[in-house]
């Protein structure tokens, strides 16, 4: 991918805890001009990347930007930590970010979106996207909370099969592979990368972090064309 290639719709979008790209790709190819912002250094991040604290920078630069998407962490919310994980007495010390980052977002007057996996999570479910929706080879459920702004939400399309790998001593097939951990029949890192159309990082932590970029491309050009008023709606 010629990121350089791609047509913009001069629009700018802040790109908070990116990670490696995978939400920040999908808005670039629905024609935003993307910068990234983490806590840690990002040297797979394919645009512009500042790093430093992701709540700090809404407050203070969100407002330069037409669009905010954010991906906060909030394990204590997700699926895994309320359930195998608290069922084994983990995760009792993860950071939720969530309503400091809604409350950043909001103060900045523009629309944002906030992006966090199943579980328990402070988010609104505006939108509800899994791989399934885009022919992919991951489900990888995440909702998405729209903040000043709507868009229609797509419909949930049946799985075709299960998510490969062992689960309580029986190993199952499937047309999915588990983009997330080691063992346990989980996906290479190649498998990660076709999967989820994300080829520009080989680091397993980032992948297993990352959502596909078709997640965003949707959300990118429904928020685009909110943006320019061709369709879509603003919120009052």
């Amino acid at each position: 991918m010629n990121l350089s290639d791609l047509p913009s719709n001069g629009l700018r979008i802040l790109d908070a805890f990116c990670c490696a790209g995978g939400a920040g790709t999908g808005y670039n190819l629905a024609g935003f001009d993307v910068t990234g912002i983490d806590i840690r250094p990002r040297p797979n991040y394919p645009y512009r990347f500042v790093q430093g604290d992701a709540v700090e920078y809404i407050r203070a630069h969100g407002a330069e930007y037409d669009l905010i998407h954010t991906s906060p962490p909030c394990q204590a919310g997700c699926a895994l930590t309320v359930g195998t994980n608290t069922a084994m007495g983990w995760g009792t010390a993860h950071v939720d970010l969530v309503a400091a980052t809604r409350d950043a977002a909001e103060a900045t007057g523009r629309p944002y979106v906030i992006e966090q996996p199943n579980g328990r999570a402070a988010v609104r479910k505006d939108i509800s996207l899994c791989g399934e929706m885009f022919g992919l080879g991951v489900l990888r459920h995440r909702n998405f909370e729209l903040g000043g702004w709507t868009m229609p939400s797509p419909a949930h399309r049946p799985h075709r099969g299960r998510v490969r790998g062992w689960r309580h001593g029986q190993y199952f097939d499937g047309p999915y592979v588990a983009a997330y951990g080691s063992g346990g029949g989980k996906a290479s890192i190649l498998e990660m990368q076709q999967a989820m159309g994300i080829t520009w990082t080989d680091v397993r932590e980032e992948l297993t972090e990352a959502i596909p970029p078709a997640y965003t491309e949707l959300i990118g050009r429904a928020a685009a064309h909110a943006l320019t008023g061709a369709a879509g709606a603003l919120a009052a």
